[in-house]
């Protein structure tokens, strides 16, 4: 696996090819500016993003991970693992309260249980959501909370807003920024070229659900799969396309401020084709 950002400023182009244990830098950065205030860490979901997060984050905390199925994996993980149901608020609920925090790698529609527990048990709280409506809700919680809620920790959202933001501030004047991420096997097969490296469910609530875009500098809902667009890499074509949720609350912080602010999801050529009639020609959606 590969991932891919490309960050478009004005007329200024910034590649960036990363590896994927980087992509989760915003998570392990939140959590370690807040060390002093804790140490025991729960990390929610042990699938492949879950597991690696929680390898990052045990060489500095003491982690415990949970999922409901024990990791199938063969590597062995270096800390603790409980087995439990995460969608069970009451057992959730007596586990989290031994932690000082909780991070979760959980499909995006299980988080919202989860955030409403670590606030009123007063824990902190990180998530990797793409989901814009679970970000909302977070972000209300986050008023009244006495800890830290911090949803949107992963690649996109997350550390593509921090090197697109970081890197407007060597513009004395800005027009456009425009965001690319993919999360891309290195070598394709099968129509759609892609390999599930986290949440099928969280993929296709990207494509599904409208993405929030700047144009012409007015905040407006664009329509995920649309607005495709071809990049050429150091010889290698790919295509992108709007997906809703990576660009967080960019265009909350850019308003008023650019012309264009826009977050497409580079995938090989075709699969957004494939993915409009799976969608909207067999009406899947």
């Amino acid at each position: 696996m590969f991932w891919l950002m490309v960050i478009f400023l004005q007329v200024k182009r910034s590649f960036y090819n990363i590896n994927r244990s980087s992509c989760y830098f915003f998570v392990i950065l939140c959590i370690q500016n807040k060390m002093q205030f804790m140490n025991k860490i729960l990390m929610l979901g042990l699938g492949k993003v879950g597991s690696l997060v929680g390898v990052l984050l045990n060489k500095n905390f003491e982690v415990t991970g949970l999922d409901k199925e024990k990791p199938h994996y063969r590597y062995k993980l270096p800390f603790k693992t409980l087995t439990g149901d995460v969608s069970d608020v009451e057992f959730m609920r007596k586990t989290m309260a031994g932690y000082d925090a909780v991070v979760s790698a959980l499909p995006y529609f299980l988080n919202k249980d989860i955030a409403q527990i670590a606030h009123d048990l007063g824990k902190h709280y990180f998530d990797l959501t793409e989901d814009v409506e679970t970000t909302n809700f977070i972000r209300k919680l986050a008023k009244t909370s006495k800890s830290v809620m911090a949803p949107q920790c992963g690649l996109a959202p997350g550390f593509i807003g921090i090197v697109g933001s970081h890197l407007t501030k060597s513009f004395t004047k800005l027009r456009d920024i425009e965001l690319r991420v993919g999360a891309l096997p290195r070598y394709p097969n099968g129509l759609l070229a892609y390999s599930f490296t986290w949440s099928p469910a969280g993929v296709i609530n990207e494509y599904l659900n409208d993405a929030e875009v700047i144009h012409n500098g007015v905040r407006k809902l664009v329509p995920s799969l649309d607005g495709i667009e071809y990049i050429n890499i150091e010889g290698q074509e790919f295509e992108a396309f709007s997906t809703s949720g990576g660009l967080g609350t960019m265009c909350e912080t850019f308003d008023g401020k650019v012309d264009t602010l826009n977050y497409k999801t580079i995938r090989y050529p075709g699969h957004g084709k494939l993915m409009r009639f799976l969608m909207y020609e067999l009406i899947l959606k």
